[in-house]
């Protein structure tokens, strides 16, 4: 019996240390061994940043969406405070503004950049999976570096959000690394030689900073897009209805012109006259701020989408 015991209290320390071990961010960035990710050494982008190109990619992102302090007119204010409900529970988004205690401002551009390509923190916690860093490791280090430089030109504000409210076992945040295992594949956007330039710039700012696939894909059981229904609209992640789809399916933006879907990013305004509201209309404020050949590259890939028929929520 005392041998049964010892050997059931190793196969637990085995267990636990393995656990341990496996959601690790550092052994996450190991087993994966993708160079994209590799921060051992100084990074060098051979340039200054470019301020100009962090603003197109900070509005691209749809940071102020999310994380702009509610309540309050100035959408450049990234005080946080937004409480983003989920099946899970309840997220709090956080501070990204430059304020040295409360935000990023005592981050380094390497600190960024591991948070929006691997979802790490500087004191090497993970980031849960609602910070939607599954989409942001597809950006270049380049324009992570500008979007870095031009969120330290915004205003540093006070006050830090509250702690997400998530019951078990998805307050245990270590298991985020098993979760990343899986789903995050750390590759950043290849572009594809057959299409064009502007093909391209549509595709690398729809899944990258963009990240719409987000909000317009049905979710398996823990949380992750699945593959065959990307795009084709799903729950809304609030609770709040459906998200539609957006591949040119009757269902969804069949029959829409590029001229059309250019309309919505800069207004809002849809071919049958309505206007889109509650979290889109948070995103088109941000894609206005675009410049218009950026919209049309974004109508240009979206249009080009292979047609799915919209999702269909469950008769209750």
């Amino acid at each position: 019996m005392r041998k049964t015991i010892v050997g059931l209290g190793l196969l637990v320390l085995v267990g636990v240390l393995g656990f341990f071990a496996l959601t690790s961010p550092s052994v996450y960035r190991l087993l994966r061994g993708d160079p994209s990710t590799d921060f051992s050494t100084p990074m060098s982008f051979g340039r200054a940043p470019d301020v100009e190109r962090g603003r197109v990619m900070f509005f691209a992102g749809g940071c102020t969406s999310c994380h702009s302090t509610p309540n309050q007119d100035d959408k450049l204010r990234l005080g946080g405070g937004y409480a983003l409900k989920s099946p899970f529970g309840t997220f709090h988004v956080p501070n990204i503004s430059p304020h040295k205690q409360d935000g990023i401002g005592s981050w380094g551009v390497v600190d960024f950049i591991r948070a929006m390509q691997e979802g790490a923190s500087p004191d090497g916690r993970h980031y849960y999976p609602a910070f939607p860093y599954t989409s942001y490791q597809r950006m270049s280090r380049e324009d992570l570096a500008d979007m870095f430089a031009f969120l330290q030109t915004l205003p540093a504000v006070e006050g830090k959000a509250p702690d997400h409210e998530l019951p078990f076992p998805f307050n245990i945040r270590r298991g985020v690394g098993l979760w990343k295992l899986a789903f995050l594949d750390g590759k950043a956007f290849t572009p594809d030689p057959s299409k064009s330039e502007s093909w391209n710039r549509g595709a690398y700012l729809v899944n990258g900073p963009g990240h719409c696939v987000e909000c317009h894909s049905e979710r398996n059981f823990v949380g992750a897009i699945i593959e065959d229904r990307r795009f084709a609209g799903g729950p809304d992640p609030e609770g709040r209805g459906t998200v539609p789809n957006i591949t040119p399916d009757p269902s969804g933006i069949g029959g829409w012109t590029e001229a059309d879907l250019v309309t919505l990013l800069t207004t809002g305004e849809t071919p049958n006259f309505d206007t889109v509201g509650g979290p889109m209309g948070s995103v088109v404020r941000n894609t206005a701020q675009l410049p218009e050949s950026d919209r049309k590259a974004i109508a240009e890939y979206l249009l080009s989408l292979p047609p799915k028929e919209g999702y269909k929520a469950p008769k209750s």
